[in-house]
């Protein structure tokens, strides 16, 4: 069973209108197929313990399940309640959302911290960015991942701290990316791999957390590497300014400093050369 707490799982509640039975504007057919991305039949009779309506079907799923793929569901499920307020024009209760990020960290063993806050072990860590070329992406790829590196620095220099963010974000997926497609059956083989209709979508269709995930689980990034990229993940969606907005957060020099720490150990891990 996960460990969350009683009092944590009041938030989720909360956040996800669970009062009346519901789970945001989920149906029953809908439902379902979110959770066969995580290999869980959900309308089974193991997550029946508590009643057949979908609220009590969640309640079982996090007392039944690990902490690892609850956090993940928990995780993903946050993102759709964002976009339904987002598309809707409706407000988000921030704090709120923030505590729930919070408490995924917790149980999903990684570091909490709001927003965003990396160890000084980490951030002090002498890293080099490796040899393009020892990446796998194709050579034209290379060729953009390279200036846009350089961009980074330059954004750097002037205090353009969102730019730089949102520059990381872009070369960590593109890389990422191209180990996918350089090692397919080994990303798509991972545990962690993102499924629809019990099958592993096509690489085009994943996230950046997806890849972030896999990545992690196949051991192409280390502990550290996938738990602040996460963190880096975040704040490229702040491209979005209504993202930034409900965050109530903006990203200064030392979130810039750090976004490029994680991306600069990122592109080491799977250079190999960490």
């Amino acid at each position: 069973m996960s460990s969350l707490t009683a009092a944590e799982k009041i938030f989720f509640e909360n956040v996800f209108d669970m009062g009346g039975g519901y789970v945001l504007n989920f149906s029953n057919p809908s439902f379902g197929q979110f959770f066969d991305d995580y290999n869980v039949d959900i309308h089974s009779a193991k997550y029946e313990i508590y009643g057949t309506s979908k609220a009590n079907k969640m309640r079982a799923f996090w007392d039944r399940e690990s902490d690892a793929i609850v956090s993940r569901v928990l995780s993903d499920m946050l993102d759709v309640y964002e976009a339904i307020c987002n598309s809707a024009g409706r407000e988000m209760d921030s704090a709120v959302l923030k505590r729930c990020r919070v408490i995924i960290t917790r149980i999903a063993g990684t570091v909490p911290g709001p927003p965003f806050v990396a160890n000084a072990v980490f951030l002090n860590q002498d890293v080099d960015i490796p040899d393009v070329q020892n990446l796998p992406v194709d050579f034209a790829v290379a060729k953009i991942i390279e200036d846009r590196l350089k961009e980074v620095q330059a954004c750097q220099s002037v205090g353009a701290h969102l730019s730089v963010i949102f520059q990381c974000g872009s070369v960590l997926e593109a890389v990422l990316l191209g180990a996918a497609q350089s090692e397919p059956e080994q990303f798509n083989r991972s545990g962690a791999s993102p499924k629809e209709n019990g099958k592993v979508k096509r690489f085009h269709e994943w996230t950046l957390s997806e890849f972030i995930n896999v990545a992690h689980d196949i051991g192409l990034l280390k502990a550290d590497v996938h738990t602040f990229s996460h963190g880096l993940r975040d704040f490229r969606n702040y491209i979005h300014p209504y993202q930034q907005m409900v965050s109530g957060f903006t990203p200064d020099e030392h979130t810039a400093k750090v976004c490029f720490q994680v991306l600069k150990a990122a592109l080491a891990d799977v250079a190999g050369e960490r």
